[in-house]
């Protein structure tokens, strides 16, 4: 870990909390607002949500699955999301699952190459206001989850459940 945390300090608290208030704890309710107020499907939530882990690295974003009313996603969804392109549009990894990883995937990596092609499929499937509450959420992980890799807090930090 890169930051120095005081015996008896809660990493990621500190780090957020504690030493930059202002904008960590605005970063931390924006965080948790994605998962309070997402109105995506758990599936397609998760498949960015890994996608973006996936990218990141963050060792807590891989091993984190969201809960929804004690639902989550089955074991190996993981690695079904790693190998979206190659997955079998299914029951349990429908188009819009698949579209939430690749948006996640072309978000993080080349978010210049989103084109057409692209956006006439995603607005098939998608509601405008579906597209921004996931592009939030993209950009939400992306940030924390890459904060917290390159820190070295991915392996020392407990969230809170919502």
């Amino acid at each position: 870990m890169i930051i120095d945390i005081p015996e008896g300090q809660e990493p990621i608290g500190y780090v957020w909390g504690d030493m930059v208030p202002e904008i960590g704890t605005a970063a931390a309710n924006f965080s948790l607002s994605v998962y309070a107020h997402t109105t995506l499907g758990l599936r397609e939530f998760e498949a960015a949500r890994l996608r973006i882990a996936q990218i990141n690295g963050c060792g807590f974003c891989l091993d984190w699955r969201t809960d929804r009313d004690g639902v989550k996603v089955e074991e190996g969804f993981d690695e079904v999301v790693a190998a979206w392109r190659e997955t079998e549009v299914s029951e349990a990894f429908d188009e819009r699952t698949r579209l939430a990883a690749e948006y996640a995937e072309r978000y993080a990596l080349d978010h210049h190459g989103l084109d057409e092609e692209f956006w006439a499929r995603m607005t098939a499937r998608y509601s405008q206001a579906e597209i921004v509450e996931l592009t939030m959420s993209l950009g939400s992980w992306l940030a924390f989850g890459r904060l917290n890799r390159v820190l070295g807090l991915d392996t020392v930090c407990v969230l809170p459940t919502h």
